[in-house]
């Protein structure tokens, strides 16, 4: 008789969606190490930054000028692979994994890729039409935070059955707004904040149609009541 694992693996899709993170992140470090790439290595973040990080700048490329190039497009979803540092690429993607496996076991591996990606593009485009700067945007956080959406829906949905107060589901994200506005405060605003606002709600909306039972079983929930 089969036994299953006490402990359930991370969907690989989540553990794709970090190796790739991960790999990106080891050549940058080593480059700026001077392990590789020599003199010119110092510089290839700064280079990578600007090659595949997203800004306004694309944003008005494809819309207003319809301009749809696989350089521009691509960086919808690149610049969620790029970070500004070691530190960050490996919180990101501690992130991804506990949130993604989480996340990986009720919804299907496809479902969740959808999820992570899409966050990434609608983190993109409200960003680009938010915030009309320079700086580029890099980073996996708008679609750690599609994670975390798509986390509170999950979450939302089992109180719900369970009868418990669903508002608790948002204490997560309620927490990290929080600390968005302290570090805001205390060291400045910064941009990104709005590409992970969206990432969050875009998330939880695709949870409602990625969950086990998907918009229809969220219709009937409320028919129910």
């Amino acid at each position: 008789m089969d036994q299953e694992p006490a402990v359930n693996p991370i969907p690989i899709v989540i553990l794709a969606l970090c190796m790739v993170l991960i790999a990106v992140e080891l050549v940058l470090t080593a480059a700026g190490a001077g392990i590789i790439g020599g003199p010119t290595g110092i510089g290839w973040r700064l280079n990578v930054a600007q090659d595949y990080g997203f800004s306004s700048a694309v944003l008005d490329r494809v819309w207003t000028f319809g301009d749809y190039d696989l350089d521009l497009l691509k960086r919808f979803v690149t610049y969620g692979f790029v970070h500004s540092d070691f530190i960050g690429a490996c919180f990101a993607a501690v992130l991804i994994l506990a949130l993604g496996k989480f996340v990986g076991e009720v919804i299907r591996p496809i479902q969740t890729l959808v999820i992570f990606l899409g966050s990434l593009i609608s983190g993109a485009i409200v960003f680009g039409l938010v915030w009309d700067g320079t700086v580029p945007l890099i980073g996996a956080y708008p679609a750690i935070y599609g994670l975390i959406g798509a986390y509170t829906y999950l979450i939302w949905a089992i109180l719900g059955a369970q009868g418990g107060n669903q508002l608790q589901a948002f204490r997560l994200i309620g927490f990290l707004l929080a600390l968005q506005l302290v570090f805001a405060v205390l060291f400045g605003s910064n941009p990104d904040w709005v590409a992970e606002l969206a990432g969050f709600v875009t998330g939880f909306g695709l949870a409602i149609v990625c969950a086990p039972g998907g918009w229809t079983a969220l219709l009937a929930k409320f028919r129910r009541r």
